[in-house]
């Protein structure tokens, strides 16, 4: 038999799912939001990892590297 009428504690539970769903919803935004503009900014995608860099060490006075 089936159950026609739902609980009122299933109406809180899909209450609290809900803004749960908002809420991550909302925090991938704002990643993918930080994330394409971090792109379009055009910023150096170098991370330091201890490795010397041609493209980010200082030019000395002779100006070659």
């Amino acid at each position: 038999m089936p159950i026609t009428e739902t609980h009122e504690l299933h109406k809180r539970r899909l209450g609290r799912n809900v803004g749960v769903a908002l809420s991550l919803v909302g925090f991938a935004a704002i990643v993918f939001g930080l994330t394409i503009a971090k792109i379009q900014e055009g910023a150096s995608m170098e991370a330091f990892d201890h490795q010397p860099r041609v493209s980010i060490t200082p030019l000395t006075e002779g100006g070659d590297q």
